[in-house]
């Protein structure tokens, strides 16, 4: 079974495979079956994609935050705020980081 985001954007039945008009077979080629088909496929874009935000994508995202959570070590259910005080501050250590290496270096090279 394709993923969802696949079937969204090439709706079967309004797709078919063609040849690669650069003779490229490494991977797969298709066009729209007719004209119909293909006015409806210029609807599918990924603005559009996010207007709708169909439950698949909003589960999606959900796992992809928690997995980011995780790899940080933070809880899942942060709000926006607390993340982004989080990141912050982690880039502030980060960056300190960074300049006591650099005067290190400019001393030692000094």
């Amino acid at each position: 079974m394709l993923p969802q985001w696949v079937t969204w954007f090439n709706r079967v039945g309004w797709v078919e495979p063609a040849a690669n008009p650069t003779g490229d077979r490494s991977s797969a080629y298709i066009l729209p079956k007719d004209e119909e088909a293909a006015r409806e496929l210029k609807k599918r874009t990924l603005t559009n994609l996010y207007n709708q935000r169909p439950a698949w994508l909003d589960n999606l995202h959900r796992e992809l935050d928690e997995a980011v959570a995780a790899a940080y070590g933070w809880p899942a259910d942060l709000s926006d705020d607390e993340i982004l005080a989080r990141l912050f501050e982690l880039n502030q250590e980060r960056a300190g980081v960074a300049m006591s290496a650099g005067a290190a270096e400019s001393v030692a090279a000094g």
